[in-house]
């Protein structure tokens, strides 16, 4: 089929035709399947190379439809194993949580949480990472309610800085309304003054997970093992410069602007956060506008309230 189209775009093909690439590649399934088959399947290479195979079947799956071919996640599970484009597994998850402490701990407020828009609850939580000759530790701050990554930081030590670093970095790049819930564990470092009191100067609520249930904090464990997967592991960093550089391609060019997050139905975070911001632009253009009836009687004019006293009579 490539060679039937020369230079010209299956997209632009079809845009001219005035048929959808969905109705294009169903109808070259039934006429040329193995043609239609090298198509998805270079279709695959091509987004397994985007993104570094990072990309399990069902992702793979959601990004192909939205490229207009029609397939299943059977096929595409089955074809990736036969091309080898399965993604990278990862390593043992090790948690680097001290909560041994007398510090004041707080109610978990986010169990009972529903987002509805950015900027209600954020999430917290630190991992370490594996240099070539040392250990390093990140930091990261999300959005839950778009999962976007607002805020993260690298550095040798444990040391509270390094959460209130990226802690800051959230809250100057997100700008918050006070009210907002801040979720962590209950480690040392979310637990200590110093990282409260940033949080009271902003007006955030303090929540922190229950005694030994990682699982109140899921959504930050899952961004760390999708980073460590998709980014860490694919990679052996020498320097801590090095990792730095790194995390924040992966952040902010492609976790936050181009991953497919299948709890957003399979949207990345900023286009999530997107459409939100241009509904609620929608809601306001086109909110409703009050108007006010008046009841014959109470409001006449000064001459039609002389008629009705003088019956009619002028």
């Amino acid at each position: 089929m490539m060679h039937l189209q020369g230079s010209m775009s299956i997209e632009r093909m079809c845009g001219l035709a005035q048929v959808s690439r969905a109705s294009f590649y169903r109808s070259l399934a039934q006429k040329a399947p193995w043609e239609e088959e090298m198509q998805v399947r270079a279709a695959l290479q091509e987004i397994a190379l985007e993104h570094r195979r990072r990309y399990g079947y069902r992702r793979m799956t959601a990004e192909l439809r939205a490229r207009g071919l029609v397939v299943n996640h059977k096929r595409v599970a089955r074809l990736m194993r036969q091309d080898n484009l399965l993604a990278i597994r990862g390593r043992k998850f090790v948690t680097t949580t001290d909560s041994d402490h007398e510090l004041e701990v707080y109610v978990n407020l986010a169990a009972r949480m529903q987002t509805t828009a950015p900027n209600q609850l954020w999430v917290a939580d630190i991992t370490y990472i594996r240099l070539q000759c040392e250990f390093v530790y990140l930091a990261v701050v999300l959005d839950a309610y778009s999962r976007r990554v607002v805020g993260w930081c690298a550095d040798r030590t444990l040391h509270t800085r390094l959460a209130i670093t990226s802690l800051e970095q959230a809250i100057t790049l997100r700008q918050p309304e006070p009210g907002l819930v801040h979720h962590s564990d209950r480690g040392v470092q979310y637990a200590s003054e110093a990282y409260v009191k940033v949080l009271r100067a902003h007006g955030m609520v303090p929540s922190m997970s229950r005694p030994g249930n990682p699982y109140d904090n899921a959504m930050c464990e899952s961004f760390m093992k999708t980073l460590k997967q998709e980014e860490i592991y694919c990679n052996e960093y020498q320097t801590l410069e090095q990792l730095q550089e790194n995390v924040a391609s992966f952040i902010e060019n492609y976790y936050n602007r181009c991953r497919l997050h299948s709890a957003l139905g399979y949207k990345s975070p900023d286009h999530f956060e997107g459409q939100r911001s241009a509904a609620a632009a929608a809601v306001l253009t086109a909110a409703p506008k009050m108007s006010f009836w008046r009841h014959e009687e109470i409001y006449q004019s000064d001459e039609q309230r002389k008629q009705s006293e003088s019956g009619g009579r002028i």
